[in-house]
């Protein structure tokens, strides 16, 4: 499942490999044009909430907990998610966030609930 479900930075440059490409974050990516950015879907109610948001700072020490607490999150609104996973089932989906570090993200997150998810259904 790992091939049809990536990880990129919004930044980056679009691939033709990225097949539908998602924003999953709640703010739009700070000085990126969206005609450059090529988004298919900006899914703003998947993102964590603004409160969890801050709590976690993008600081790794609070990683573990912020892990936790956007998967409870994520079970409390299923119905992204479930659309996400209709979209990995259909084809490549390219998870996008604005982040700079790209171990220590939402998407991450979300990428491994899915493939998680969609395993189990397989």
């Amino acid at each position: 499942m790992t091939a049809r479900l990536r990880l990129r930075r919004a930044y980056d440059p679009p691939a033709e490999s990225d097949g539908t490409r998602v924003l999953v974050d709640r703010l739009w990516p700070r000085g990126l044009a969206k005609a450059r950015a090529k988004i298919d879907l900006w899914l703003r109610e998947i993102a964590p909430s603004d409160e969890l948001r801050r709590a976690f700072g993008h600081d790794p020490a609070h990683w573990e907990a912020f892990c936790r607490f956007y998967r409870r999150e994520l079970a409390e609104n299923p119905e992204p998610v479930e659309r996400l996973a209709e979209l990995c089932r259909a084809g490549t989906v390219t998870l996008l966030f604005a982040a700079h570090d790209t171990e220590h993200n939402n998407a991450v997150v979300l990428r491994d609930m899915l493939e998680h998810r969609l395993r189990g259904k397989s």
